[in-house]
């Protein structure tokens, strides 16, 4: 399957364990190209419908509904766990999850 870096899709992920977010739910591929066409894993952020806000979650809308992306619940999952790929992200969406990536996780 071609998937994207900042595609959005909907995926699986149960079973889970403890405070990790569960069911089935649309997520933000943040693994790069390059290991999405040659792994048959995935690194991706869930979405919630949460609104919370927290320094680790990024704001967006996506299929008419506002969201949060949670970039303190990255994970990586197998390819099947794919059920459908949607839009990507905005331009703008995409900037937002990089500060909020290298801020949590570079420094």
């Amino acid at each position: 399957m071609d998937v994207k870096q900042y595609s959005i899709i909907l995926i699986n992920l149960d079973p889970t364990i403890g405070s990790e977010i569960k069911k089935t739910r649309p997520c933000v591929i943040v693994s790069p190209n390059e290991m999405n066409k040659y792994l048959n894993t995935i690194v991706l952020a869930p979405m919630t419908t949460n609104l919370k806000k927290y320094p680790t979650r990024v704001s967006v809308k996506h299929n008419g509904k506002k969201g949060m992306i949670a970039i303190d619940q990255i994970r990586t999952v197998d390819k099947t766990r794919i059920i459908r790929v949607f839009e990507s992200l905005t331009k703008s969406e995409i900037e937002k999850c990089k500060e909020v990536i290298k801020e949590t996780f570079v420094d």
